[in-house]
């Protein structure tokens, strides 16, 4: 938690009415929570005193985004560029995928040992998993140890009505990735490569999935392609050659999602036993997003309460029945 000095310069400065003292203490708060890479309160405090967390932005970042291609129907953004905030530390993988993390990571970073042998590190992986298994946090955390940006290719823009205009689209992407250092994140890439035998679907498509299959061949680049979907059997059998990598993330077992507790809780006073949260099956079924969610709601309980900021079962208890209702309410839609 923060320094005695910060919180009594806070409390004075809410207490005697001087807002302007208190956001400046609150900042320092955050940054130091930040700094112990305690992200998930960080976020928190950052959400009640801005309304949303705030993405820090280097002066290379926000030069990135201004050369960030655009499609030529709408103008729209192909890629949203964002300085990686979370590290490797913050996700829990399986030992297998762990493993190959590391091993791409060794790779990028020896770059030139590789090199000198006439080899090139691996830079075409493909996630695949359910909704909210960490495929962007993954990708997010292989960003922050690489030291890169993390860009961000949504389909929603990429995409076009016109005939043609996809594959321009993904040739300006792929331009772009070339030409910058990167970490380059290809969300529900099954839109963009499914089978090209499903009779449902019309020519454009099957040239969609055709330029993909050739521009991940002459991808020479100097950025890290990440593609992810949640419907594998979507995909085109030509498609997986293309990655050299394939991780499979899954819904956490038992031992895992005690250390994803422990990760996510990381920098908040508890007082209940994290074994004894995951053999009361509270979480059972639940993905990573899930778990991190229904923390964010407890964690949020218990700094506006403000009374001790130890999180008991009973905040624990009013955020799984708050997640509970939300899905509810989400399946009656």
């Amino acid at each position: 938690m923060a320094n005695g000095k910060l919180l009594k310069q806070l409390i004075r400065s809410g207490t005697e009415g001087d807002f302007s003292a208190f956001r400046s203490a609150a900042k320092e708060v955050i940054a130091e929570e930040r700094q112990k890479h305690h992200h998930l309160l960080a976020n928190d405090l950052e959400t009640i005193l801005y309304g949303r967390p705030c993405e820090p932005s280097s002066p290379a970042i926000r030069q990135l985004v201004q050369s960030v291609p655009e499609d030529r129907e709408r103008s729209m953004a192909l890629v949203s560029v964002r300085e990686p905030t979370r590290h490797l530390e913050d996700v829990v993988l399986s030992r297998d995928n762990l493993a190959l993390v590391k091993e791409v990571l060794q790779e990028h970073n020896r770059e030139e040992v590789l090199a000198a042998h006439g080899l090139r590190p691996s830079d075409r992986l493909l996630f695949c998993g359910p909704p909210g298994c960490g495929k962007t946090l993954t990708a997010e955390a292989i960003a922050s140890e690489l030291g890169r940006p993390l860009a961000i290719v949504r389909t929603d823009s990429v995409v076009s009505s016109f005939l043609g205009e996809t594959a321009a689209n993904l040739r300006k992407v792929f331009d772009f990735s070339a030409a910058h250092p990167m970490v380059v994140l290809l969300d529900e890439f099954d839109a963009l490569g499914k089978e090209r035998d499903d009779a449902s679907e019309h020519g454009e498509l099957r040239r969609v999935v055709n330029a993909v299959l050739q521009m991940l061949d002459a991808y020479q680049g100097r950025s890290l392609i990440i593609a992810a979907t949640n419907h594998e059997g979507m995909l085109d059998s030509a498609i997986w050659r293309r990655f050299e990598e394939v991780l499979f993330l899954k819904l956490p077992t038992d031992a895992q999602l005690c250390r994803l507790l422990g990760v996510k809780l990381r920098g908040v006073r508890y007082e209940f036993d994290l074994k004894e949260i995951v053999d009361r099956g509270w979480f059972k079924g639940d993905s990573h997003a899930d778990v991190e969610r229904v923390l964010r709601r407890a964690v949020k309980e218990m700094v506006l309460q403000w009374k001790e900021m130890r999180l008991c079962l009973k905040h624990l208890e009013t955020a799984i029945h708050r997640e509970g209702a939300r899905k509810h309410r989400a399946a009656q839609r």
